[in-house]
C-alpha cells in the first residue's frame, strides 16, 4: 500500500482532497439522475444558471484568497503551529503572519456585504427578463437563499486558504470533505422533497455549516493571530501585496468569462433547456478534472514555502512528478467518463438528451485535460509571488467571450463547445506552455531535466 500511495504521491493532504472530490464527483452522478428525474429541462436550466451568476463573486474575491495563501506560506516558513494552536518561532514573521489574516478579514467583511447588495438584485432581474417564455415559478426565494449563502462563505471562505497557507492542508482537505458531503445530503434532500430549485442554494448552505463549525474548533489560532499585534512588521497593502493581487484578481476575472459565461449567454438567447444541456456536460467534465487537480492543489502552500527558501530543484522535483501523476489520472478519467456517457446513450436516451451530442462532449473533456496543464503552470508561477499570465489570460478571456456571445447568438450550443475547445483546448495551453518554460528558466537561472 505504501508503494502505491508513493506510486500516485498520495499523501494525507491529497488523499482527503480526493476523496472530498471523487465524492463529489460520484454523488454528482446521483445527483444528475436526480435532476433527470425530478427537474424539467427547463429548472434544469435554472439550476445550472444559478451557480454561474454565484460564480460572480470572483469580481468580489479579485483573487485575494490565492494571495493570502501564498503570503502566509512564506510567513510561515519560519514558523511552527502547535496542535493547541500556539505558534513558535520567529517573532517578526509571526507578526506578519497575524497582519495578514487580519488584513484579510477586514477585506472580505465588506465585500461580503457589497457582493450581496449587488448580486441578490441582479439575479432577480436576470431572471425575470431573460427568456421569460420560459420561466418557471418558484425561483425566487431559492435565489434569495443562495446569493445570502454565498456572500456569507465569501466571508469565511478566506480563513481556510490562510490557514492552508499555514501549513493546515490536510486538516482543511478533511475539512472540505465533510462539506462535500453535508452539502449532497441537503441537495439531494430538496430534491427527493420535489423542491429541486432549492438544491443549488442547499448545496452552498451545507458548505457553510460544515465551515463554520469547523472554524469554531479552530477559535483559538484564529483569535489569537486577529489580537497578535503587527507592530513594525505590519505587511503594506500598496507594496506587497497589491502589485501581485491586481494581476490575480484580473486573471481570476478573466477566468469567469472562460468558465461560467456559457450558461448565462445560452440562457439568454436559447433558453433555459439548452442552457441545461451545456451546464449539466460542463458540470461533468469538469468535475473529472477537478478530481485530477487536487494532487497538485494540497501543493500550494509547500511550493511558496520552497520558493521562500530557494529550494528550486525540490520544487521542480516534486511539480514535474505531481504532474505527470495527476495527467495521467486525469486522462483515465475523461476515457473512462466518455465510454460512459457513450454507454448511457443507449441504455437511457432520454438522459443522453439531457447532455451535448458526445463529439461535442468528448470536446469538453478534451478541453479539461488541456485546462488541467494550464492550472498546474500557473499554480507553479504564482507560487513566487508572480503572476505571467495576466496578458494571455485576458486575451483568451476576451476571445472565448466574445466568441460564445456571436455563437450563442447566431449559431448553435454546439458550435460554443467548439469555440471553447478551439480557445482553450488548443490556444491556451500552447500559450501558457511557452510561458512556463520561458519564466521558469529565467526566474531559476539554470536549466533542469526534471526527474519524473
Amino acid at each position: 500500500m505504501k508503494r502505491v500511495a508513493h506510486i500516485l504521491g498520495l499523501d494525507r493532504a491529497i488523499a482527503y482532497t480526493v476523496l472530498a472530490r471523487f465524492w463529489s464527483m460520484s454523488a454528482g452522478v446521483i445527483t444528475l439522475l436526480l435532476i433527470a428525474r425530478f427537474l424539467s429541462p427547463v429548472e434544469q436550466g435554472y439550476y445550472y444558471t444559478f451557480s454561474s451568476l454565484v460564480a460572480l463573486q470572483v469580481f468580489f474575491e479579485l483573487g485575494f484568497a490565492f494571495v493570502v495563501l501564498q503570503m502566509a506560506s512564506h510567513a510561515r516558513a519560519d514558523l511552527r503551529i502547535e496542535e493547541d494552536g500556539t505558534i513558535v518561532g520567529n517573532a517578526s514573521s509571526h507578526e506578519r503572519l497575524a497582519s495578514i489574516l487580519q488584513t484579510s478579514v477586514r477585506w472580505y467583511s465588506v465585500m461580503s456585504v457589497v457582493m450581496w447588495v449587488i448580486l441578490l438584485p441582479l439575479g432577480l432581474r436576470f431572471f425575470r427578463t431573460a427568456h421569460p417564455g420560459a420561466a418557471v415559478t418558484g425561483w425566487k426565494i431559492p435565489w434569495l437563499i443562495m446569493a445570502s449563502a454565498a456572500s456569507i462563505n465569501l466571508l469565511i471562505d478566506p480563513l481556510f486558504s490562510f490557514l492552508e497557507g499555514c501549513g493546515l492542508i490536510s486538516q482543511v482537505a478533511q475539512m472540505r470533505l465533510f462539506q462535500a458531503v453535508c452539502a449532497s445530503a441537503l441537495s439531494w434532500t430538496a430534491m427527493l422533497l420535489h423542491h429541486g430549485l432549492y438544491s443549488p442554494p442547499m448545496i452552498l448552505v451545507g458548505q457553510l455549516s460544515c465551515g463554520i463549525v469547523w472554524l469554531f474548533r479552530r477559535r483559538r489560532l484564529v483569535i489569537d493571530l486577529l489580537r497578535h499585534p503587527a507592530a513594525n512588521n505590519r505587511i503594506s497593502w500598496r507594496h506587497e501585496i497589491w502589485p501581485f493581487q491586481w494581476k490575480i484578481a484580473i486573471s481570476w476575472l478573466a477566468g469567469y468569462l472562460v468558465f461560467q459565461i456559457f450558461n448565462p449567454v445560452l440562457f439568454a438567447y436559447q433558453g433555459p433547456v439548452i442552457a441545461g444541456r451545456m451546464g449539466m456536460s460542463l458540470s461533468i467534465s469538469n468535475a473529472v478534472g477537478v478530481v485530477a487537480l487536487a494532487w497538485m492543489n494540497t501543493k500550494a502552500s509547500p511550493f511558496g514555502a520552497l520558493v521562500a527558501q530557494q529550494k528550486y530543484h525540490e520544487l521542480d522535483r516534486v511539480f514535474f512528478r505531481t504532474l505527470k501523476q495527476s495527467t495521467v489520472l486525469l486522462i483515465c478519467g475523461c476515457g473512462a467518463v466518455f465510454s460512459a456517457v457513450l454507454f448511457a446513450a443507449h441504455l437511457a436516451p432520454k438522459f443522453a438528451l439531457r447532455l451535448l451530442t458526445p463529439w461535442a462532449f468528448g470536446l469538453l473533456l478534451v478541453t479539461a485535460i488541456s485546462n488541467h496543464i494550464v492550472f498546474c503552470e500557473a499554480l507553479y508561477l504564482r507560487a513566487h509571488k508572480q503572476e505571467p499570465f495576466l496578458i494571455p489570460g485576458i486575451f483568451c478571456a476576451s476571445t472565448i467571450a466574445c466568441a460564445s456571445y456571436l455563437l450563442a447568438r447566431y449559431a448553435s450550443v454546439n458550435a460554443v463547445a467548439v469555440g471553447y475547445f478551439v480557445g482553450n483546448g488548443i490556444l491556451g495551453v500552447s500559450v501558457a506552455t511557452f510561458i512556463f518554460l520561458k519564466k521558469r528558466q529565467e526566474w531559476h537561472a539554470y536549466t533542469v531535466v526534471p526527474e519524473l
